[in-house]
């Protein structure tokens, strides 16, 4: 049985550099359940469409990985797998899953080129349908002769118990919507097999933070999850996934499987991309030990995504510098204390001052994640974000305008209590200049121009002129630079009137 999982090309942000670790767990998950034949198709690295692939490549099962901007890649890319199927004289069976799927199952599962949809953690539920399917596809009743054509889902799956396995929305032989009861999260993410890290085209993934830097362009650049989840319940933050939990893998794991992204993969720089890895901070001190005794240190990491400021000291940073720690990244969020609280961000400017001035002290570079628009916000606290920003000078700021993702507390505020713009899931992506909801007391015009502000004030100082300057990424990037000017220093009418 050929297996074929899908990351769909983006067309509403600059591409991703750093691999899908949704799909490479999937993967490992199947691989370790002994199905060989599994292959991955990452369209931001590839060099064919993904429509010649499929006319070229025969697949049984193809599974499409989507977060909310990308639904519409997604829907298509199923299509297409149906499309060339079909032209052949069989047909595939497609499998669609990931964020969006997780909040909004219906919309995707009433579509006629989705058969299944995987709600939630997916590497149990998709091992499970696999099975379920080799197992009616290898018996005397679905047994298809070699050139003969293939039975369709329709069929197939009205033959499949489906109805025991836990996150998954079908459809049944009436094409009545059914919800299987959700898949509890797995509380070990220790025993979760490892990614596939072989099945990707590893040598074209050399950025492991889009948008803000480039680093090595010749990087072997791997990312690692040591964590799944988040205790906290900021309104604007979407997981519905990984959930409101924090589960972690034990140090000694952590490191077991960095030493092999470096003896065995050949890393070059390695991303920790958790929600929130720091959380307890003895054990984050405790990996950085490790690394240090093994003498894993030579090769660079980043905190890819925002560490919490309040779980961290002087100690930690110092640690992370010794074992290798090139850049750690904080959500900053808002320079105004009642905009945090209003959030339910959980820390104080303080924590963030101090985060700031510890890392800067360990030598180690530093970003800041700012949000503008949100429910709180007024003229006063944007401005009070833009000071904070320069206040605490990162190296890297990534200013960004709130996005009101579905399942979000700040969807139900801008549903009930404001007007969305858009219900077009192109319209969400999170680096976007435009505002996607108005407030009565917050004008959207108002959070744009604040946006546009923020960046012109912070990156044309001197100081970040130079930085940028002195930095040879500048120059390997320059073309990207100077198209992004516009879209970063200059104020537009981007939303609807």
């Amino acid at each position: 049985m050929r297996i074929l999982l899908i990351s769909p090309k983006s067309s509403v942000w600059n591409s991703r550099k750093h691999i899908h670790m949704g799909l490479g767990y999937l993967a490992g998950a199947l691989l370790a359940a002994g199905y060989e034949d599994v292959n991955l198709f990452d369209a931001e690295v590839e060099d064919e469409p993904l429509a010649e692939h499929l006319a070229r490549e025969r697949y049984d099962i193809v599974g499409i990985s989507s977060p909310t901007p990308l639904i519409y890649e997604a829907w298509e890319a199923a299509a297409q797998a149906k499309e060339h199927a079909r032209a052949a004289g069989r047909d595939t069976i497609t499998i669609l899953g990931g964020p969006h799927l997780t909040l909004m199952p219906d919309e995707s599962i009433q579509r006629d080129e989705v058969d299944l949809v995987v709600r939630g953690e997916a590497e149990g539920t998709i091992v499970e349908i696999v099975r379920e399917i080799e197992q009616r596809v290898t018996s005397d009743e679905w047994q298809v002769d070699e050139g003969k054509q293939q039975a369709y889902p329709d069929s197939l799956l009205a033959a499949c118990s489906l109805q025991s396995i836990l996150g998954l929305s079908w459809k049944d032989g009436s094409g009545q919507v059914v919800h299987n009861p959700d898949r509890p999260l797995r509380k070990d993410v220790g025993n979760i097999p490892w990614p596939a890290y072989h099945l990707f085209k590893i040598e074209r993934y050399t950025n492991l933070q889009p948008i803000t830097d480039g680093l090595d362009p010749n990087a072997r650049a791997y990312t690692l999850v040591t964590s799944r989840g988040c205790p906290y319940q900021c309104i604007y933050c979407s997981k519905p996934i990984t959930g409101h939990t924090w589960r972690a893998r034990t140090p000694e794991d952590v490191v077991a499987e960095w030493r092999f992204l470096v003896q065995e993969m050949g890393a070059t720089e390695i991303g920790i991309t958790d929600d929130v890895w720091n959380l307890n901070l003895d054990r984050a001190k405790e990996i950085c030990r490790l690394l240090i005794t093994e003498g894993l240190t030579h090769v660079p990491w980043v905190t890819v995504h925002g560490m919490r400021a309040d779980h961290t000291d002087p100690e930690l940073f110092q640690l992370m510098k010794q074992a290798g720690c090139r850049r750690v990244g904080f959500g900053v969020e808002s320079g105004n204390q009642a905009v945090l609280d209003a959030i339910k961000k959980q820390q104080t400017l303080d924590d963030v001052r101090n985060a700031f001035k510890s890392a800067k002290a360990a030598g180690l570079q530093t970003m800041g994640f700012f949000i503008f628009g949100l429910p709180a916000d007024t003229e006063e606290t944007m401005e009070d974000t833009i000071r904070f920003s320069l206040e605490l000078d990162p190296d890297m700021a990534n200013f960004m305008i709130a996005a009101p993702y579905p399942g979000t507390e700040l969807w139900e505020i801008a549903r009930r209590d404001g007007r969305l713009f858009s219900m077009d899931w192109r319209d969400y992506a999170i680096h976007d200049e435009k505002a996607r909801y108005e407030l009565p007391s917050l004008p959207p015009e108002l959070v744009e121009r604040k946006w546009h502000e923020a960046n012109r004030r912070f990156y044309l100082r001197p100081r970040q002129l130079w930085r940028k300057a002195v930095n040879p990424d500048t120059w390997r990037r320059l073309p990207e630079y100077v198209s992004n000017a516009g879209r970063l220093f200059l104020g537009g009418k981007s939303h609807p009137v």
